[in-house]
């Protein structure tokens, strides 16, 4: 049993603000989740650190939890500390070498939009994505033909211990849907970014374009954690679950989206077990008419 005293006196010797019994419901794009015994909003490195040194002592498992934009979590909650990176972490210099850094909890949104007002381009793919850029980088997120990879230069992180470090681009290992912090429990901290000089109305245009496909071809008026599937080789979750006939497939409030079959959609008071099997329905509906796995893209909570 875990002694949840001597975290939250950790938490008031830090000075650190935190919640308790927090639905985590609340912290997340697809609006699913139950509640977790502490939720800690740290301002400091610092404190992230000796609160990851704290875990490891009490031997309780802790989630770093930024936007949560690609998280299902367990109607059950999480048995675990939620150190969330908020506002606090939010900060973004650009430097004259066109270099941007950025502290992980920054919103993409607020990334890109800095890189547009400096007239640097090579981000203009990610507007629109609703994460934070400390995501962004741990699961090297992409879109319309790129992805972090082509900019994320650095990042400084805390490791499992919470002991300080960082990978430089050649230790990234930077592939599909994956980092080198992929199923590791580090926190990254800032990310640098290396952009190029481009013209500000063309990195404006594209970024409406962009903007403007995004609400043409997906369900943003529902909650959901965008792409539930990883692309397989070859071909498109999406093309593969409207061949099978998915599109609209209900399993309680989550639903196939009949706007974007690569969409598992919260349409009304979802439950993460009705995510869940509807996401196993459709992996073996795939499976059995095209004889492609779907691998959930995802990161699932409990």
């Amino acid at each position: 049993m875990a002694d949840w005293s001597v975290i939250k006196g950790t938490l008031r010797d830090l000075g650190c603000a935190y919640r308790e019994e927090e639905p985590l419901s609340a912290h997340t794009s697809f609006h699913i989740g139950g509640p977790c015994p502490v939720l800690a909003t740290p301002s400091q490195e610092s404190q992230i650190s000796a609160l990851i040194k704290a875990c490891g002592r009490e031997r309780i498992p802790f989630v770093i939890l930024g936007k949560g934009s690609n998280l299902l979590v367990s109607d059950d909650g999480y048995d675990g500390l939620v150190i969330k990176l908020d506002h606090h972490f939010s900060d973004v210099t650009v430097r004259e070498d066109g270099v941007m850094l950025c502290q992980a909890g920054a919103p993409l949104a607020k990334v890109c939009y800095t890189a547009y007002s400096h007239g640097l381009t090579g981000l203009e793919f990610a507007w629109g994505i609703p994460g934070s850029v400390g995501g962004a980088a741990y699961m090297n997120a992409g879109a319309y033909d790129g992805e972090m990879k082509n900019v994320l230069t650095a990042c400084r992180h805390l490791d499992a211990q919470g002991n300080p470090g960082g990978f430089s681009s050649g230790e990234l290992d930077l592939s599909y849907r994956h980092s080198a912090y992929s199923g590791k429990d580090f926190c990254i901290t800032q990310v640098e970014l290396a952009l190029k000089p481009g013209e500000k109305k063309q990195i404006r245009a594209r970024m409406d374009e962009l903007m403007a496909r995004r609400h043409a071809k997906q369900p943003l008026e529902f909650p959901s954690a965008g792409s539930t599937f990883k692309r397989p080789q070859g071909n498109y979750a999406s093309a593969l679950i409207d061949q099978c006939g998915l599109r609209g497939l209900r399993v309680g409030g989550a639903m196939v989206s009949e706007k974007h079959c690569g969409f598992v959609i919260n349409a009304g008071n979802a439950t993460c077990r009705d995510v869940l099997e509807l996401i196993g329905q459709i992996q073996t509906i795939v499976f059995e008419k095209t004889g492609y796995q779907l691998e959930c893209e995802v990161k699932i909570l409990s």
